[in-house]
């Protein structure tokens, strides 16, 4: 295990009804103007919105709007969020949604002091040295972007989908209400799970030795994912599961598996972004296909973690290290196909021809990875492999 130091500022507050209490957070961060950032109709169908808006009033909160952020979220989006904040002087940012409105809150955050263009920082040419506050109220679990950092935004002008880091876009407050999400298509829940499985993985993935609680912790939040994910399929409306299912995302990505090791691999996000930002499929989607033919490659490099994971997750010992990874790689792909996702780029009509300008695309960050250094040749492979 490496030295590290673990921080995290955001202020989770967890459990049923818990929605109305932002009016009260806000005013306690004297915040009294925001800027309400959402996706599209689904949160005024399901009647938060007017939960939401009432708290506010409440508490003399004022407010702007910037509707319409979509899954992927774009650039454009967040400069037309960014323009919208400065003209109307708001004092923090309040969103409402996924990964997708949070990151793009994030962005928006920091665009809002930035002096240039705020893809800068996607570029790693400039740092962000100031944000506005941001508060989230969680309407699905799955980037984990509720009680972290990081941001991931396309730029629609390049198809370049890219992140940054910053201490500085930490929401101060985070409201996860499960109840809430009991009203997901059961494809978003399965591409939450997913995603979340995901980042566990990324991290459990690394080459730093003697990390055996960070790999408990790992191993109990997957099991814990599979388990209330495959009830939440049966009944949407099982609180229990989803809470667990909520908590478990944030876990996956607040930080805390990260430390003392060597920050996690990301080969599978890198390249998995690429495919997201050419064919707009889902995040969850990508990562079923991609995250286990990365595995497959990387393979002979982590037999030994392998072997844990086969063992730990599906149960698997049959005594021989790399016929149990082998197994350990077929058996999470086959529980994506049981709930439902696809675990190949032919199932969802991405041709091997579109593989090489997917693979041309991943290749502007690269070379990049920690079990393997990949650049477009290895990217490549990994993406045939997905085929």
């Amino acid at each position: 295990m490496k030295d590290f130091i673990f921080e995290n500022k955001t202020k989770i507050i967890f459990g049923e009804d818990k929605v109305e209490l932002i009016g009260k957070e806000l005013r306690k961060g004297n915040i009294k103007k925001v800027l309400l950032v959402y996706g599209r109709n689904s949160i005024k169908k399901t009647g938060l919105y007017d939960r939401i808006i009432n708290s506010l009033k409440n508490k003399n909160i004022d407010f702007v709007e910037l509707s319409g952020v979509k899954p992927n979220p774009i650039l454009s989006k967040v400069q037309e969020g960014i323009n919208i904040a400065k003209d109307n002087n708001v004092k923090g940012i309040l969103a409402v949604g996924g990964g997708s409105v949070i990151d793009s809150s994030k962005a928006i955050a920091a665009g809002f002091y930035h002096n240039g263009d705020i893809w800068e920082a996607f570029e790693k040419k400039s740092k962000i040295t100031k944000a506005l506050p941001i508060y989230t109220i969680l309407t699905l679990s799955a980037t984990g972007s509720e009680m972290n950092g990081n941001a991931v935004v396309t730029n629609d002008q390049t198809n370049q989908k890219w992140d940054f880091f910053s201490k500085k876009v930490y929401p101060q407050v985070s409201i996860i209400d499960p109840k809430i999400q009991s009203t997901l298509p059961k494809k978003q829940t399965i591409n939450g799970a997913v995603d979340t499985i995901s980042h566990v993985m990324e991290f459990y993935f690394d080459p730093t030795k003697n990390t055996m609680i960070q790999d408990e912790i790992s191993e109990g939040i997957i099991r814990t994912v599979m388990k209330s994910t495959e009830k939440l399929l049966q009944d949407e409306n099982d609180y229990e599961s989803r809470a667990e299912l909520c908590w478990s995302s944030t876990l996956a990505l607040n930080g805390l598996l990260s430390t003392g090791k060597m920050g996690g691999d990301w080969s599978s996000h890198m390249i998995e972004h690429s495919v997201s930002a050419i064919h707009d499929i889902s995040h969850g989607e990508g990562l079923a296909i991609v995250f286990p033919a990365w595995l497959k490659y990387i393979q002979d490099d982590g037999v030994e973690k392998l072997d844990r994971f086969a063992e730990k997750i599906f149960g698997i010992d049959t005594g021989n290290p790399k016929f149990d990874a082998e197994l350990g790689i077929t058996a999470l792909k086959d529980w994506y196909r049981k709930i439902g996702q696809p675990v190949s780029f032919s199932e969802i009509k991405i041709t091997k021809e579109q593989l090489i300008k997917i693979a041309e695309n991943a290749s502007q960050i690269a070379p990049f990875g920690k079990m393997k250094k990949l650049d477009y040749k290895e990217i490549l492979e990994i993406l045939n492999i997905a085929y």
